[in-house]
């Protein structure tokens, strides 16, 4: 299945995992005068990722977390991409 070539959130292909927003600091050191204003953006370790699929007989390309490439290294890549409706 192809996907249209549009600019894509940073996501994992597999696990579905994106940016969280959080604060900086404890509630104890908010109280005190380290008080900065605003939010941090975490993301996740996203990694381009080539991978063949033995059944397909050609190569994916993914932009996978590594809790990602765990998944495909413990379930196999075509069972990970057809769980993941990639394929």
């Amino acid at each position: 299945m192809a996907r249209p070539n549009l600019p894509m959130a940073k996501q994992c292909d597999i696990t579905g995992k994106s940016t969280q927003v959080g604060g900086r600091y404890s509630n104890r050191t908010r109280a005190t005068q380290f008080n900065p204003c605003g939010k941090v953006r975490r993301s996740p370790n996203l990694q381009k990722k080539r991978i063949f699929v033995p059944e397909l007989g050609k190569s994916i390309t993914l932009t996978v977390s590594t809790k990602g490439l765990r998944t495909i290294a413990k379930n196999g890549a075509y069972q990970t991409l057809k769980t993941a409706g990639l394929i």
